[in-house]
């Protein structure tokens, strides 16, 4: 089977945009993919239609016919067909299984069943998915129907129960808890970062902490070009990322209300908490916890250096983080600009005259991470301040899982 991406606007993939580039061609492909690029559509995210990119056969350029003076590259290469598979999404009723459930669909997945799964709360309810009325089932019901991949976003408790289930019948599970996190045992995945600690027999993968994942892609390409010495974070940690008892702890107050059910020790609204998940050791917080030992494993550098202050924000759009690194070896900014827009999931906004920076309002509903205000720190050798950005629901949390599962296709594990 042959396909087609394109790097360009979404009108190289109107039907007469397609007819000519087949003329180019030669023979019609059996499939179309594309790309929209930032030259084009400066207004889109660049983001795949379909599976997984595979290697790459042949390529050519053409004028985008959108700009008329932008070369785009047009990338041809064949491929395996993609088998269609049951996918069970546990938690599919929840924010963060919302938000994989449109990814599915908008990432094309090869899904010939879609098992959403929920608590016996749930049970009656349905999920739209692909134009149809789709029953929440319970995981025993799902486990009947021997699906191929699970999706977990459930709790920890859910996933330490159910999990291991899964796994058990041959299904792959990938668990955005932080239930497998820290076991020696379980590959902990950022695609950008270590996809090649990915074995053919891991039936249970670890997605990372929200805030732990846009640290990394930033970074990992730090760590391979000049070491990193060490590493300060404080984050700006969004609602959304304790969920739906949040948000409705913030509309309660944001109406003058006292919640019935808070799910802070203080209010929310107007207010800033350093206080995410709970204290643990040292004073330091759970999450606080968290983007230590997770950057260590997933860098694989035990030794990391790195300390982090977790706050929750009145905002809904996304995490943001304040970095700063001291650097092993020295750099020039525009070369640290360059490796940063160059590295994968990465996208640059750096032009303080003009007022451009990463921001959650700006970020929400992207799966890319932002980062901007790339600065020098003075006080220090080898110091670097960056100001990074994302959409916890999305690269935080579906969109890295979507791309795990999106590598198994293409390994052919699944």
């Amino acid at each position: 089977m042959f396909y087609l991406i394109i790097w360009g606007c979404p009108s190289l993939r109107s039907g007469r945009a397609v007819s000519q580039l087949a003329g180019l061609l030669g023979p019609a492909p059996a499939s179309w993919l594309g790309l929209a690029c930032g030259h084009c559509c400066p207004s889109l995210s660049l983001r795949a239609f379909g599976p997984a990119k595979p290697q790459i056969d042949n390529s050519f350029q053409a004028v985008c016919p959108q700009s008329q003076n932008f070369f785009c590259t047009f990338e041809f290469f064949s491929v395996a067909k993609y088998k269609s598979m049951k996918l069970a999404l546990v938690g599919a009723t929840g924010m963060v299984g919302q938000v994989m459930l449109k990814l599915i669909e908008e990432r094309n997945l090869p899904v010939s069943e879609l098992l959403p799964v929920a608590s016996a709360r749930s049970k009656g309810k349905t999920i739209r998915f692909k134009d149809q009325e789709i029953p929440v089932l319970l995981a025993e019901e799902a486990l009947a129907k021997k699906p191929n991949l699970a999706l977990f976003s459930a709790g920890g408790t859910t996933a330490l129960a159910l999990a291991p289930k899964f796994a058990a019948i041959g299904c792959k599970v990938i668990d955005n808890s932080s239930a497998f996190r820290m076991d020696p045992d379980k590959p902990l995945i950022v695609p950008e970062v270590n996809l090649d600690q990915l074995q053919a027999n891991d039936f249970i993968i670890a997605n990372p902490n929200c805030s732990t994942i846009q640290l990394l892609l930033a970074l990992w390409p730090l760590e391979k070009q000049y070491g990193l010495e060490r590493v300060l974070v404080s984050t700006y940690q969004s609602m959304t990322g304790t969920g739906m008892k949040a948000l409705q702890q913030y509309k309660e107050e944001l109406k003058g209300q006292i919640p019935e059910n808070p799910a802070y020790p203080h209010p929310i609204f107007e207010n800033c908490l350093p206080h995410c998940d709970v204290f643990v050791e040292d004073g330091y917080t759970k999450e606080e916890i968290k983007l230590l030992k997770e950057s260590r494993k997933i860098m694989n550098l035990p030794e990391l250096r790195l300390s982090a202050t977790a706050v929750r924000v009145p905002v809904m759009g996304g995490h943001s983080e304040t970095v700063n690194i001291a650097l092993k070896r020295p750099f020039e900014l525009a070369a640290v600009r360059k490796l940063l827009a160059q590295s994968p999931g990465v996208i640059v906004q750096d032009n303080p005259s003009e007022n451009l920076y990463p921001m959650p309002l700006s970020a929400k509903g992207k799966d890319e991470v932002f980062v901007g205000r790339i600065r020098r720190d003075f006080s220090q050798e080898n110091g670097l301040h960056l100001w990074i950005v994302a959409d916890n629901l999305h690269k935080g949390a579906a969109t890295n899982a979507l791309q795990i599962a999106e590598a198994l296709i293409k390994k052919g594990w699944l």
